[in-house]
């Protein structure tokens, strides 16, 4: 009996072995599936006046073409004009993400901008009110936000966004929903797209506040400051590990006063959007630093599920001097080495069709360290990209591993930070060694 009893356990040991491995060999077959080149470029935005503020129409255009920038972040300014945000499209390329801003409420006028941009091909979505923690609001006669009820900013982002679906022309662009629902003072029910039954809001279950959540997640928070190891990652984070201000502390358990919203399991599908993130240069964090951190900032958004990410600021206004350290480009359109690596980064990944199917690489990294990230993009002429950046900004650096599942032909190494020409080309090669640190290092994979 014994005998028998062994056997059996070493047979559905070895079954089970047999299984596994079977399985492995399943796995390793399917591959990685690249996402489209031109997917994670138009997810690259910024925030810009484009012609205020001492920002000037050519100017913006000018640092647009350079950096590779594909939308600005922008709102209702008076001496913004559709007629410049139309030409600044027509010759970039680049969208516009239109919204009421800080303290706005010119629905009227949103919306009517907002039907020209949409016609002229130019827009790219629309947004609700920014921070109204910080910018109060009056509608309809009545004061809201900062440390008042938030009834007001609801029934105005409710109001833009039935607006908007309700007009033929806005009708199949998205709302974003107002930055910062996570200080509602009382439950207005902004941290959910649409109020869900039983919610217990002040707001009806079924009101609909926008298609997609938005944040203000700057990867540097007062209770996180100075650098750390994977400070864009974490900050890009939907979960609880985030760190900053981001999606869970706002569409989760609101930050302010705690109001329940979606469960971890839903909230790391909403669709969402980032319209300000940065970190500005000062003490630890230089010119370099900084630059670093931007090309990360943007891959970790993206690898985390923003479709859509805007730094703030492109350049410098003439009202807000002191801001200079947040943005790529001083005032005088000098640009600073965050342009000059993003402008590397986008030339080297440059691409403008957009990837239905795309292929699979069988790629792996033994030993992932946790501070290393990984992204595989297509271009539409079919060559891989496969980007993989370092977060360990305390210094130090890790020596990876990168196995490509089988011999290619060419392989090209390139590094934003010092060019858009391949550093070095490999032949026939199925793996290669890099040493990561604080940025991208991109491996161009040519069957």
């Amino acid at each position: 009996m014994k005998r028998i009893i062994s056997f059996l356990l070493v047979l559905f040991t070895f079954i089970s072995c047999k299984t596994s491995s079977e399985a492995e060999q399943k796995q390793q077959l399917v591959g990685i599936t690249a996402v489209s080149a031109d997917d994670f470029l138009n997810s690259i935005g910024v925030v810009s006046s484009i012609t205020g503020r001492g920002e000037t129409l050519t100017g913006t255009i000018n640092a647009l073409k350079y950096t590779g920038i594909r939308f600005i972040r922008c709102g209702l300014e008076d001496h913004v004009s559709v007629a410049d945000m139309i030409d600044l499209h027509n010759q970039t390329d680049a969208k516009i993400a239109y919204g009421l801003l800080s303290g706005g409420t010119d629905l009227t006028r949103l919306l009517n901008e907002a039907i020209q941009l949409a016609s002229a091909g130019t827009l790219l979505a629309i947004e609700g009110n920014n921070e109204p923690n910080n910018w109060g609001i009056t509608y309809k006669e009545e004061a809201g936000g900062r440390d008042l009820s938030w009834l007001p900013v609801a029934r105005l982002q409710r109001d833009l966004y039935m607006a908007v679906k309700n007009d033929p022309v806005l009708r199949n662009y998205p709302v974003w929903n107002i930055s910062e629902s996570g200080a509602q003072t009382d439950n207005v029910g902004l941290q959910f797209l649409t109020i869900p039954a039983g919610a217990g809001t002040l707001m009806p279950a079924g009101t609909q506040y926008a298609d997609y959540a938005n944040c203000h997640n700057y990867i540097t928070h007062p209770s996180w400051q100075g650098l750390h190891d994977n400070q864009t990652w974490l900050s890009a984070s939907p979960g609880l590990d985030c760190p900053v201000d981001g999606l869970y502390k706002n569409y989760g358990l609101t930050w302010r006063n705690q109001f329940f919203g979606y469960l971890l399991s839903g909230i790391s599908t909403l669709p969402r959007v980032t319209t300000e993130t940065g970190y500005p240069i000062g003490g630890e964090v230089t010119e370099e630093i900084q630059a670093h951190l931007f090309m990360n900032l943007y891959l970790s958004q993206f690898k985390q599920g923003w479709s859509h990410t805007a730094i703030y600021l492109l350049r410098t206004r003439s009202n807000e001097t002191s801001h200079e350290s947040y943005a790529f480009y001083k005032i005088d359109y000098t640009p600073k080495q965050a342009a000059n690596y993003l402008h590397n980064l986008t030339a080297i990944l440059a691409d403008n069709n957009f990837i239905t199917t795309p292929g699979v690489v069988n790629y792996s990294i033994p030993n992932q360290p946790k501070t290393v990230h990984d992204l595989l993009l297509q271009k539409s002429i079919s060559k891989f990209y496969l980007v993989i950046w370092g977060e360990r900004f305390t210094g130090g650096s890790d020596e990876v591993t990168v196995n490509l599942g089988k011999n290619y032909r060419t392989v090209n190494i390139y590094d934003p930070t010092i060019g858009i020409s391949a550093l070095r080309t490999l032949n026939k090669i199925s793996s290669l060694k890099l040493t990561m640190s604080d940025h991208p290092i991109i491996i161009g994979i040519d069957d």
